[in-house]
């Protein structure tokens, strides 16, 4: 069991962390970066990094996520689109849907959704598949009315 925690801390001190959503600090609205990011705040939108998205202890994030890599050790509520690995740490909550390659799940880590395993090729055409779902949304939103976007919302405030 150890061995998989010194693999972890490996990973995270592997990765080139290009930004830090520090702790207290809160992110409203779309979040997307070309490098790997580590959040301890709190971001309230939807995340598309390019490479290594770590979620701290603290971090939480209120919407989707789409990555290569994920290691959630905080809060997600929103689906997950993680082309390489995804691993929920033993003291992660994820509340969504989980798409992935590779998943590692912690005892005591809590996981409440679906999990569908894919290849590669499988990934990029889920996430062509996702972004064009996105774009429809933004599109039907753009022709409502303020009252029908409240109805309509797929936003979820559970923490």
């Amino acid at each position: 069991m150890n061995r998989n925690k010194n693999k972890n801390n490996a990973m995270e001190l592997k990765a080139k962390i290009g930004t830090v959503i520090g702790p207290g600090a809160v992110f409203d609205g779309h979040f997307e970066t070309p490098e790997s990011v580590r959040v301890d705040g709190t971001i309230n939108g939807n995340c598309n990094c390019k490479e290594l998205l770590i979620v701290g202890v603290e971090g939480k994030i209120n919407g989707d996520i789409t990555s290569q890599n994920v290691i959630i050790s905080g809060k997600v509520e929103g689906d997950i689109i993680a082309n390489g690995k995804l691993e929920l740490l033993s003291t992660g909550k994820l509340v969504g849907n989980i798409t992935a390659r590779s998943l590692v799940v912690d005892e005591d880590a809590c996981f409440d959704g679906r999990c569908t395993m894919t290849t590669n090729s499988e990934h990029n055409s889920m996430a062509s598949m996702l972004d064009k779902d996105k774009s429809k949304d933004k599109n039907k939103d753009k022709n409502s009315t303020p009252a029908e976007l409240d109805t309509n919302s797929d936003v979820k405030k559970k923490y």
